[in-house]
């Protein structure tokens, strides 16, 4: 999917500055800021790198400026106290956003583009720019000032004398270490007059005096000049309610003496935790130019085809989310297979690892992966539980009740695409998952036991273990000790599931017919009730039933070995779809609970309290389309109306917050405003999830529907005076058995 913002668009910094980009790699680092690439955010940076204290801030940004016919023309731009400084954006003619972001800017009869790329396995930013324009014009010099910050990316810095100035001399550039406990920032431009002459890494030199025509990079210079750009302000933050202003490091000036126009020439930059091999302090300028163009073809290259190969796969909305999905999918500084729970700020979760983990692998052809996180977690578990945060010192925290039931189902969505995938369980999970069985059957600690009738119960009033676990002042928002809806609907599938394993390998059964059975009947007893026509209640404790309306009790209906009767399926399904199914997900509490909160904002305090309690949740729709292809009479009118109601959140949400991937949570009434993180792993992978349901369900229904969204997108009715931004999608005809 290809985005495009017109000058309008550009201009109207009210909106621009709440549109987000991200580039993440498979190591956990990441390059991300808002469009106008002035940061909004304390974890917007252009290279934040994943290291065993977790994720910091290394280079947050660069201020950029062409200087020539002694003027100075600043096309970067950041918050300060009650202003935007420099004024860069007002140059800003276009952005796109396709695999990487790329601006356009112009100065009179002189455009300058800036393209940015994250390197896929190092820790290296890449940056290009190219300049255009007539003759006539003034020699110009480019001129980058880097901007550190070099912490951790929940924290905010100030000037201090702990920080090392000294920087140490490489081709191209410099490097600078300035804390001991933090990896070193080695940044080298060049600039190439005529990028195609460049030698592929395949290819050998030509003479020397080709060579040293090629090696424009003696056109750069570093002069140091250490000092601080203070009072950078975030206002991301500032609306919740956290610190938003920090310090800058500034160690000194890259300036690249640009050639005469219309010639022009692309200026090749990289900002990574190592020098470009061949660039050391003893390299040449020569080896810097090619191994900086080397890098940039062949990232460019790695992406367009990957990108290239998810289209000619179907492409589509699915196409987009599995794209988006793979950002998650990372490898730990440990060698750990892991699932990032969300950007920017989320680390990886044991149960958000989980949900996400079929829409992330095991849907999106990403098997392999899936796999290796699977017998990862199977090796972690303890006392039947997987670990709900996970620690690169192996000082996991098992916090959660439900997590290690959600790996039952990311074990039966595996066995649905993955052709030997019941060998694969045999060996590599079965014993896990018989362990979890029977640990929770010990009673593993924190409250978590099976009482007398064969339901499980976690917690007391000072816990939270289920997944709607915020706290305000210590105090648990959303009560669900005793035994959570959920948490027994996934209790009683991984039995049953378990079970069929057993068969399946010749075992012996671990709870048997009778057992279920018994579970199922004591199910029913507690949790439903006819109040409003029939729903099943969230949480059984000390003999009462809390009759709230809430997402949970779909878990009832729609996994694999479900909990809950057939007849009253279809009561659940309703009541969800008429108190909880908005355009952008489920509610988590139905608007007329005296406890309902509708928006999602404001200070740390705010949110938590309305976190979920009422709050709109996008991940719980997998689960919601499972129950409800599960018990409509007619698919093709369920199909039509659940994708009529949830279009905003592709034709408007996919060209929001964090472009085309889709947030953590919504508010949970109009107009249902996004927050939390801008790109959700669950979010993302149970909506891909979802369409790949209805497409299967109802090819043609889904196709046209498809369709649709994609002339949407294409063609936004907006003003000239908002700007619009458009999108570009491929979407192939479905023909039959293609959805598979």
């Amino acid at each position: 999917m290809r985005f495009s913002f017109d000058k309008a668009a550009c201009q109207n910094t009210r909106r621009a500055l709440h549109r987000e980009w991200l580039l993440a790699n498979r190591r956990g680092d990441c390059s991300c800021s808002s469009i106008l690439c002035c940061n909004t955010r304390k974890y917007h940076g252009l290279l934040a790198v994943n290291t065993p204290q977790g994720r910091h801030v290394l280079l947050s940004a660069l201020e950029e400026s062409v200087f020539g016919g002694d003027r100075e023309f600043f096309f970067s731009t950041r918050q300060h106290p009650g202003t935007l400084y420099p004024h860069g954006h007002e140059y800003l003619e276009a952005i796109e956003l396709d695999q990487w972001p790329k601006s356009v800017y112009r100065v009179g009869e002189v455009s300058l583009s800036r393209e940015i790329l994250l390197a896929r396995e190092t820790s290296r930013v890449l940056l290009r720019y190219e300049l255009r324009g007539p003759e006539g014009i003034p020699p110009l010099v480019l001129r980058i000032k880097p901007l550190l910050a070099f912490r951790n990316v929940h924290a905010l810095t100030r000037a201090n004398p702990c920080l090392r100035h000294d920087t140490q001399k490489v081709a191209g550039g410099f490097g600078i270490r300035p804390y001991e406990s933090l990896p070193s920032l080695y940044i080298q431009a060049a600039m190439v007059a005529d990028p195609a002459t460049m030698p592929d890494a395949a290819e050998t030199y030509g003479a020397a005096e080709t060579k040293e025509r090629q090696a424009s990079a003696q056109t750069v210079s570093f002069v140091p000049a250490p000092d601080w750009f203070r009072n950078v302000e975030y206002f991301e933050e500032r609306e919740r309610g956290f610190d938003d202003s920090e310090d800058l490091f500034m160690p000194g000036v890259l300036e690249i003496a640009l050639p005469p126009l219309p010639q022009g020439g692309c200026v090749y930059v990289a900002a990574g935790t190592e020098p470009c091999p061949g660039s050391s302090s003893g390299g040449s300028a020569g080896s810097c130019a090619d191994e900086l163009v080397r890098q940039w073809k062949a990232e460019s290259r790695t992406r367009t085809a990957a990108h290239t190969a998810a289209e000619l796969k179907g492409g589509g909305l699915v196409g987009q989310l599995s794209h988006a999905g793979e950002q998650f999918c990372i490898t730990t500084p440990s060698g750990r297979p892991a699932v990032l729970a969300g950007y920017p700020w989320f680390d990886a979760w044991g149960r958000d690892t989980l949900i996400s983990l079929p829409g992330l692998t095991f849907h999106a052809g990403r098997e392999e992966f899936g796999l290796r996180v699977l017998a990862d977690l199977g090796q972690h578990i303890r006392n039947g539980l997987v670990p709900n945060m996970f620690s690169e010192s192996g000082e996991h925290a098992y916090n959660s009740v439900d997590a290690s039931l959600w790996y039952a189902f990311a074990l039966q969505q595996m066995l649905t695409t993955v052709p030997d995938g019941l060998a694969w369980a045999q060996q590599h999970a079965w014993e896990a998952l018989k362990s979890i069985i029977k640990g929770y059957r010990r009673g593993p600690g924190m409250g978590i036991f099976v009482d007398a009738e064969g339901l499980l119960h976690a917690g007391d009033a000072h816990t939270q273990l289920t997944w709607m676990d915020a706290q305000v002042d210590g105090q648990p928002v959303t009560p669900r000790h005793g035994c959570p809806v959920e948490v027994n609907a996934l209790w009683y599938n991984t039995l049953a599931f378990a079970d069929s394993l057993a068969a399946a390998f010749r075992e012996p059964l671990l709870t048997g017919e009778r057992q279920r059975a018994a579970l199922r009947d004591a199910f029913l007893r507690r949790f439903w009730t006819n109040d409003d026509g029939g729903h099943l209640g969230d949480v059984w404790r000390d003999g009462q039933l809390d009759r709230s309306v809430r997402p949970n009790q779909i878990f009832a209906v729609s996994l694999p070995h479900a909990v809950l009767i057939d007849d009253c399926h279809a009561q659940v399904v309703e009541c969800v779809r008429n108190r909880l199914l908005t355009p952008y997900g489920l509610r988590t509490l139905a608007p007329d609970s005296p406890a309902y909160v509708g928006r999602y904002g404001g200070n740390a305090h705010s949110r938590d309290a309305a976190y979920h309690q009422g709050t709109v949740w996008p991940w719980l729709l997998g689960h919601y389309t499972d129950a409800l292809l599960q018990t409509a009479w007619d698919l093709n009118g369920a199909v039509q109306g659940l994708l009529d109601t949830l279009t905003p959140l592709f034709c408007k949400h996919l060209c929001e917050a964090g472009m085309g991937s889709i947030s953590e949570v919504f508010d949970g009434s109009p107009p249902y405003a996004p927050g939390g993180c801008t790109a959700q792993a669950w979010s993302v992978a149970e909506c891909l999830r979802m369409l790949k349901n209805m497409q299967r369900a109802a090819p043609e229904i889904y196709s046209q529907w498809e369709w649709q969204v994609a002339r949407c997108l294409a063609n936004p009715s907006s003003g000239d005076k908002t700007g619009v931004c458009r999108a570009a999608m491929t979407v192939y005809p479905v023909t039959p058995g293609s959805e598979e």
